[in-house]
């Protein structure tokens, strides 16, 4: 896959880039590695500096990189800008935080005592250079996600970033540059998916994060597991979003059509599988497919443009094959099934609802990257649980009740690594964010997400 940015708005190739070869990546690892024996021994005031410094750069230039992400990945410029603040804001919650989620850690007394040591501590130590292999679907907030705990736990890090945003992979290195970070604290690698393996297998990298597919997230844990070297990894998802017959229904349908259509349907966490209770059915799944309906579908850098177009040629024929395989087998359109009137140029597709859902569709079991929505009736609580954790995935769910007895149960029984009750999933940089199954392993965000890639050390004194 060439290295380009290709707007899905026209399908024009904009920018084209070409890759670093074996000296420029060795460049970068030798830059990494010296960078990193000095990072790891700054104060987290001087790291909280810098990172604050990015912050305020970026925040300075949410237009410019959002209409960059919109050219590159087609998102809606309102949702673009909204990624670039909500950058800035975990940037700030890690150069504030940091330093309280990595403390010394004291034993209790009696532990101590037990082992035979006059004092023990527990400190989280930085590991080295971190490899980040990162997806198109939110350039900027997936990178920052692992770029600020990783520079605030003073390791340093190395993007590889898909190969369809390259000039948002380009204006990471060059922010944190001018923020003021050494040398060699972040470098974006412009490389294709084949040299991820020499890079990875590199002694002087020392663990890799990855967002993205299943595949790409094997491929990585296989290559990090021969080298025995730490992995997290967020893959897909195939969210249910429950509605039960105490919901607010009115309330419920409206989220959802957001719930479904964030990023023009092109997230891991938005929710995909609609399990509406035979109570309730009739009303959400009208409208629910009234709201998808009347969505605006449209030139992403427009301002009124709530569903833009899909990344690429082929995501679109992926989609395409699903939503024909589910109605040739017997599912139903409610609304939209084909792509847009009126948009010759460009990976358009328009919203759409299916209901009638069985087994024997692809669409029951594979993840819709993309505007579609799968309607499911469900009879009780069990029911509703037991489709919910039907699939390989466990990213996240979605949960709609006032019955306090139902919210304990999906509190406890849906197999995901988030349970939103009467609301959509979202991540937050002070909340643990990850999945369970197929979906992945480890955490991003929060002092589980910053600790991840340090190495917890048992310091002990005798007595």
């Amino acid at each position: 896959m060439p290295i380009a940015t290709v707007n899905p708005s026209t399908g024009e190739t904009v920018r084209t880039f070409d890759a670093f070869d074996t000296d420029r990546i060795e460049e970068c690892l030798a830059t990494a590695a010296d960078a990193y024996r000095s990072h790891r021994l700054t104060e987290f005031t001087t790291r909280s500096r810098l990172l604050h410094s990015a912050a305020d750069l970026l925040e300075s230039e949410v237009e410019d990189v959002a209409r960059t992400m919109t050219t590159e990945m087609g998102k809606p410029i309102n949702a673009a800008r909204a990624e670039a603040k909500k950058c800035v804001k975990a940037m700030r919650w890690y150069a504030d935080h940091a330093a309280e989620a990595l403390a010394d850690e004291h034993p209790a007394a009696a532990d101590v005592k037990d082992s035979g040591a006059a004092r023990a501590i527990v400190r989280y130590r930085p590991i080295g250079p971190i490899l980040a292999v990162m997806p198109w679907n939110f350039p900027l907030w997936q990178v920052v996600r692992f770029a600020a705990p990783a520079l605030m736990a003073g390791n340093v890090g190395l993007l590889k970033h898909a190969s369809n945003v390259p000039q948002t992979a380009l204006y990471l290195d060059d922010l944190f540059r001018r923020a003021g970070y050494p040398r060699g604290c972040f470098q974006t690698l412009l490389i294709g998916s084949g040299a991820v393996e020499s890079v990875l297998r590199d002694r002087r990298v020392a663990a890799a994060t990855l967002t993205g597919s299943e595949p790409a997230g094997r491929s990585v844990a296989s290559i990090a597991g021969d080298e025995i070297k730490k992995t997290v990894l967020e893959l897909g998802g195939s969210d249910p979003y429950i509605v039960m017959p105490s919901a607010d229904v009115v309330r419920a349908a409206e989220v959802a059509v957001t719930a479904r259509t964030q990023n023009n349907g092109q997230s891991c966490i938005a929710a995909k599988r609609f399990l509406v209770h035979d109570e309730v059915y009739d009303e959400f799944a009208e409208r629910f497919t009234a709201g998808m309906a009347a969505l605006v579908v449209g030139d992403p850098q427009q301002e009124g443009t709530q569903v833009g177009p899909l990344v690429s040629e082929q995501g679109r024929a992926d989609l395409e094959e699903l939503v024909e395989d589910a109605v040739r087998l017997g599912a139903r359109t409610l609304c939209g099934g084909k792509r847009p009137e009126g948009f010759e140029r460009g990976w358009y597709y328009e919203p759409t609802v299916l209901a009638s859902i069985t087994g024997r569709m692809r669409i029951d079991q594979e993840e819709t990257f993309g505007p579609v929505a799968t309607l499911y009736r469900v009879g009780d609580l069990e029911e509703a649980i037991d489709l919910a954790n039907s699939t390989p995935f466990g990213l996240s769910s979605n949960a709609w009740t006032r019955d306090e007895v139902e919210v304990e149960r999906f509190e406890r029984d849906l197999e995901a690594g988030g349970v939103f009750i009467n609301g959509m999933t979202a991540s937050h940089p002070g909340l643990p964010f990850g999945g369970a199954k197929r979906s992945g392993y480890g955490r991003e965000l929060a002092g589980h997400g910053i600790r991840e890639f340090c190495n917890p050390t048992t310091v002990w004194h005798s007595a």
